[in-house]
């Protein structure tokens, strides 16, 4: 007989497999992240099928198969339909489960993952968001996220030297794990210049400030440098991932 497991999750990902059956890849409560194969999901006459589907919060139940656990039920708890009416949002969204994918390689539960995954989620629910918001929502969940995997860059002191910053030309070494001062870039000659406001802006994410962060001014082109250094470092860690698997 085979046991069976009941868990709240997050859909982040879905794949087809032959005709009529879907592997979720799910961030859930108990388990943390798991993939689970939904048989004949994609039938018609499915009963799984309104109740699990990407980007959905559902409860579902499942067995330890021999490849892949198996659904075998699931209860929607919420949708987020708003969200795709929005195709600014959806496409962050799809973002959001890409980073889930490539940062998180590990079954291990954190439940600050799934509360940070539903906070982002239900704030990008919200109709009336600017689509400057929407994207400050986007970085201030992977910022967080990588603090969370033990990956957050220092941003108050030198990673080399440890002396506090100062206000003047700093740099982004992602391989130190920080911001370097001028005197250590001088010597290392590694790293990429960091503006003062977007180290601000830095700061502010990981003190979870997210209504201080939606009030600061932040300009088209400081959303570019703040877009650049992120997927400068997701590219990094996600390397680094795979490297050591």
């Amino acid at each position: 007989m085979f046991l069976r497991y009941r868990t709240l999750g997050f859909v982040f990902k879905k794949e087809d497999r032959g005709e009529a059956d879907q592997i979720f890849k799910i961030f859930t409560k108990d388990f943390g992240k798991i993939e689970v194969l939904g048989k004949g999901i994609r039938k018609i006459s499915s009963k799984l099928r309104s109740q699990i589907e990407l980007f959905y919060l559902s409860e579902i139940e499942f067995v330890e198969g021999k490849i892949h656990k198996r659904l075998t039920d699931a209860l929607l708890i919420e949708k987020f339909k708003n969200l795709r009416r929005d195709l600014n949002k959806l496409t962050i969204a799809y973002k959001i489960g890409e980073l889930l994918d490539g940062l998180i390689k590990g079954q291990e539960r954190d439940e600050r993952i799934l509360n940070l995954i539903l906070e982002t989620f239900k704030n990008l629910e919200k109709p009336t968001l600017p689509l400057k918001t929407c994207y400050l929502q986007y970085y201030y969940f992977f910022w967080n996220l990588i603090s969370i995997l033990g990956q957050r860059p220092e941003v108050y002191n030198c990673c080399l030297c440890q002396k506090r910053l100062r206000p003047e030309k700093l740099y982004f070494n992602e391989k130190e794990g920080g911001v370097v001062c001028p005197k250590c870039f001088s010597k290392t000659k590694e790293g990429r210049p960091i503006g003062l406001n977007l180290i601000k802006i830095l700061r502010i994410i990981f003190d979870q400030n997210l209504s201080l962060l939606k009030r600061i001014k932040i300009d088209q082109e400081e959303l570019e440098k703040l877009k650049e250094v992120s997927e400068f470092y997701f590219n990094f860690l996600a390397k680094d991932e795979n490297q050591k698997t």
